[in-house]
């Protein structure tokens, strides 16, 4: 998995950061003063990436965690499938892949579309 180590005090609202094997973006990012017997720790709200769903973590801030490397390409639209898939080519490597497009949004062949790619998931970010 493409990803790296990174400690929880380095980290703020809008980065990547893996929860629950999961990629997700940091929403909100606050941490609590040390106590007595411990070190100070970071509450973090996240949504998946590439699934939506919300999640929360909480650790110290001198934790180590991993942080997803994600890569933002750049594609065209070859042809729309249906309403939820598009054939896209990769405007550096020239391959086509499959992403379903988000809900809502309307595109149409040679539309050229911004994606994040994390292995094997994508997601159409506009």
């Amino acid at each position: 998995m493409a990803k790296e180590q990174k400690e929880v005090r380095e980290l703020k609202e809008g980065n990547y950061l893996m929860m629950d094997d999961a990629a997700c973006v940091i929403n909100s990012y606050s941490t609590a003063k040390p106590g007595k017997h411990g070190s100070a720790k970071a509450r973090i709200e996240g949504k998946g990436v590439f699934d939506g769903k919300k999640r929360s973590l909480s650790q110290p801030v001198d934790a180590k965690i991993w942080v997803p490397i994600i890569n933002r390409k750049q594609g065209q639209v070859v042809s729309v499938e249906s309403e939820t898939v598009a054939q896209v080519m990769d405007l550096d490597t020239y391959e086509t892949i499959t992403i379903k497009t988000p809900e809502g949004m309307d595109i149409s062949p040679d539309d050229t579309i911004e994606y994040l790619e994390m292995e094997e998931q994508r997601k159409i970010v506009r």
